[in-house]
């Protein structure tokens, strides 16, 4: 009997301590377990976080560089624009320059002005006649000094220039004869000084010549006529013609 309970003592206590160890190797191993996990969960966040700054760091480079690109873009179109702009300005200005130079030339070919811009005293005047010409004078006198400026009275074409009357005869000295657009002819006699040769297209108001005493003058003047043909024979008289056409002399 005694033998029987000292046994029954010694299992059970024996039990006692394997129990125990059970439940010790169970706690540590959980603890080891959780450590583990703990670990393990920490790792996922550093990676996570890591992963999460370069996204964060890649789209804000791709941010900045998209916004660049578009800086430059607008700056690219902002610059060809203004250059398409000067560059229109810059067209329109030179074709209204055009236009009016045009438009001046087209008044200035349509008007008439006097062949002396000069102070100048009217002389001889068309029909004239006496001892002074073999015919009736054949056109208007401007008495004016040697070397004053000699302009032509419309736009035309040089068609006579040089000494003897330009082959109207040594009366007229050095002479020039235009012929304008409408067919009508105009001559220059007694010139000091011939600036213009056959052939040179004038504008109203040119300077053609200097005036002189060359030829048949008794005294320094200009010699105007208006003709219908480029030879002598055919002139009209010049102050009324001029005055048909808006101008007083």
């Amino acid at each position: 009997m005694p033998n029987t309970t000292a046994n029954q003592t010694r299992r059970i206590f024996g039990a006692r301590k394997r129990v125990a160890a059970v439940v010790t190797a169970a706690v540590c191993g959980s603890v080891a377990l959780t450590g583990v996990a703990a670990a393990a969960e920490g790792g996922r966040a550093d990676v996570f976080a890591s992963h999460t700054a370069s996204q964060l760091a890649d789209t804000t480079h791709s941010q900045a560089h998209a916004q660049q690109a578009a800086a430059k873009a607008a700056e690219a179109q902002a610059a060809a624009k203004a250059k398409a702009e000067a560059k229109a300005e810059a067209k329109a200005e030179e074709a209204a320059r055009a236009a009016a130079e045009a438009a001046a030339k087209e008044k200035a070919e349509r008007s008439w002005v006097s062949p002396i811009s000069d102070d100048y005293s009217l002389s001889a005047t068309f029909g004239n006649s006496g001892e002074r010409w073999a015919h009736k004078h054949s056109g208007q006198d401007f008495a004016v000094p040697v070397g004053t400026e000699v302009q032509a009275v419309h736009g035309g074409t040089v068609v006579k220039a040089g000494g003897n009357g330009a082959g109207d005869g040594p009366a007229y000295g050095n002479a020039i004869v235009i012929k304008h657009s409408d067919g009508v002819y105009t001559q220059y006699a007694h010139l000091s000084k011939i600036e213009v040769s056959v052939g040179d297209r004038v504008s109203t108001g040119d300077t053609i010549a200097e005036s002189g005493n060359t030829g048949n003058s008794s005294g320094p003047h200009l010699h105007f006529e208006v003709r219908s043909t480029a030879s002598y024979g055919s002139a009209v008289d010049p102050v009324a013609f001029l005055k048909k056409h808006g101008l007083d002399i």
